[in-house]
């Protein structure tokens, strides 16, 4: 096929449009041959029932292909009625004003795609340009709008509207991590995410298509159970136990998680998922904030002890309904204020986002747990030992964080002071790239998508990572450690180096800036990092 066009969206479902060829090569070690796993064919029932003829990688599971022609023609008109509320005041207030900016303004001078880390690790693959996937829903909604007419090719709409292009269109929409370097780039501010988003939340809200791991086993479990990994008010009160039990074992010193406290100053609020699987996360919150004397507390009610809101990937209604639990256990409290752990899509979502979702009496104050870290570095409550973590450090930048609050300074100056041999990625802060598990990436495990998100997704973090400890990479007996303060970016990174064995062949390790900072406290005998005690 000649080069791509958005018309090409409606083709036969036989003709793929992508393929993984050619993509970007990586750094030495990784340079070698065999050192990055082949591809998995795909299976011949996947592409009876999903849509595989984008790329022949399956991101959304809930959309399936329609089994006969009136559910086709179902399909076509929720899609078309959704196409309409996404540009109606009164359906969509929240989002309108940005999204009808890049809709409307966009110059197509190209500078997006080359910020765009899916589409530079890709090989430059023409579906993944931001442009192509805006330009598709511009001609798509001119097609709808001209019903068809010979003038419609005259004025941009020239995309078919079939089954397959919305198919497509519908995946297309999950090739894109939402991380806002698009925007960060572009000379007229524009913000090309915004439009794969509110693709997504069209086919979640008008036509109940949105990925299981996120919706089912994300929104709908956490209002349910009260997490979004179903652990409940016992399960989460029994797991704060066993930390704090865990703790005195390790460091000979009981610490209590304060739980429930009315009227204290900080309601401290966690990726639930940290809990489970980094519960040195939360824990190293406990030591810090009872050392530097702070006043906090957290929250055992419904949604109050988990900051997750994947609703704010796909779906306004789901995500104002999180939005309003979490404000509703903070009030119910009396605190002064919301303090968000280390979970980057929790601090847009609860700093930034749901300002467009939750405001008047709900409006409680939010602010990120990093100038409060900074502050105990600054203030010497804690006496700190920075040899303790004499090893390479490196810190990733979670988008949310960074790019959408602007906080950029607090996390590196810990660093700076704790970490003897830290050194930055290229590039960094405002401009870094994505973990590869933004937008819901990183809980979305269905079919073969893991696959695409570590060779494409994934693929430009793991370079960075590879050129920030080129100088010691190929020794093993030297741990280097990726900072990366942000629960869904761990699960990237977790399943990044367990892909490419970098942990088992190089000794890379991950984690948070809180454990960085526990692990170089003086009071402690031991390494807060069990690997630590192996060398």
């Amino acid at each position: 096929m000649d080069k791509l066009k958005p018309h090409d969206m409606s083709r036969p479902p036989a003709e793929q449009l992508a393929s993984l060829d050619h993509l970007m090569p990586l750094p030495p070690p990784y340079d070698k041959q065999d050192m990055e796993p082949g591809l998995k064919p795909v299976k011949d029932t996947w592409r009876e029932t999903y849509c595989t003829s984008l790329d022949g990688f399956v991101g959304n599971d809930n959309l399936k292909r329609p089994g006969s022609k009136s559910e086709e023609e179902e399909f076509i008109n929720k899609f078309l009625s959704g196409l309409d509320k996404l540009f109606a005041r009164e359906t969509n207030s929240g989002f309108l004003t940005p999204f009808n900016l890049a809709f409307e303004y966009c110059a197509r001078c190209g500078v997006c795609s080359e910020a765009c880390h899916v589409f530079q690790a890709s090989g430059g693959k023409e579906v993944y340009r931001p442009l192509f996937r805006s330009d598709t829903l511009r001609r798509l909604y001119k097609s709808y709008k001209k019903q068809g007419r010979p003038a419609a090719r005259f004025t941009g709409g020239s995309v078919g509207i079939n089954a397959e292009a919305l198919l497509r269109l519908g995946e297309l929409a999950y090739r894109c991590n939402l991380c806002r370097r698009c925007a960060q780039t572009c000379p007229l501010g524009l913000d090309n995410s915004v439009i794969a988003r509110e693709i997504r939340a069209l086919f979640s809200m008008e036509m109940g298509m949105a990925p299981t791991l996120l919706h089912e086993r994300g929104t709908v479990l956490q209002l349910k159970t009260g997490s979004s990994t179903g652990m409940n008010k016992n399960a989460f009160l029994d797991n704060i136990e066993f930390i704090e039990e865990d703790l005195y074992e390790r460091l000979g010193k009981k610490y209590k998680f304060p739980i429930d406290k009315k009227g204290a100053d900080i309601l401290l609020i966690h990726n639930a998922g940290e809990f489970l699987s980094w519960p040195d996360n939360p824990a190293a919150f406990a030591i810090l904030f009872t050392e530097a004397g702070l006043d906090w507390t957290m929250s055992s009610e419904l949604a109050g002890y988990d900051a997750v809101n994947y609703g704010i990937w796909y779906d306004d209604a789901q995500a104002r309904k999180i939005s309003l639990a979490q404000r509703r256990a903070a009030r119910e409290l009396g605190v002064r204020r919301i303090v968000i752990g280390e979970c980057g899509h929790a601090h847009r979502a609860a700093a930034v986002s749901s300002d467009r979702l939750a405001v008047g009496e709900d409006n409680i104050p939010r602010e990120s747990s990093f100038p409060i870290l900074q502050d105990i570095v600054r203030s010497g409550a804690i006496k700190f030992d920075p040899l303790r973590n004499n090893f390479p450090v490196t810190l990733h930048d979670p988008c949310n964080i960074v790019r959408s609050m602007g906080v950029v300074m607090p996390q590196r100056q810990i660093l700076r002071a704790l970490c003897p041999q830290f050194r930055e990625m290229a590039p960094h802060g405002v401009n870094n790239y994505c973990c590869g598990g933004g937008g819901g990436f990183a809980v979305m495990r269905n079919m073969n998508f893991p696959e695409w998100e570590m060779k494409v997704s994934a693929r430009m973090k793991f370079k960075q990572i590879l050129e920030a400890f080129q100088d010691k990479i190929e020794d093993p007996t030297i741990p280097k450690y990726i900072c990366a303060p942000c629960s869904n970016c761990k699960g990237a990174f977790r399943d990044m180096l367990n892909y490419y064995q970098a942990t088992a062949r190089f000794n890379v390790q991950y984690g948070g800036i809180v454990e960085l900072m526990v692990n170089a406290m003086a009071m402690f005998d031991r390494p807060y990092f069990e690997w630590l005690e192996e060398f």
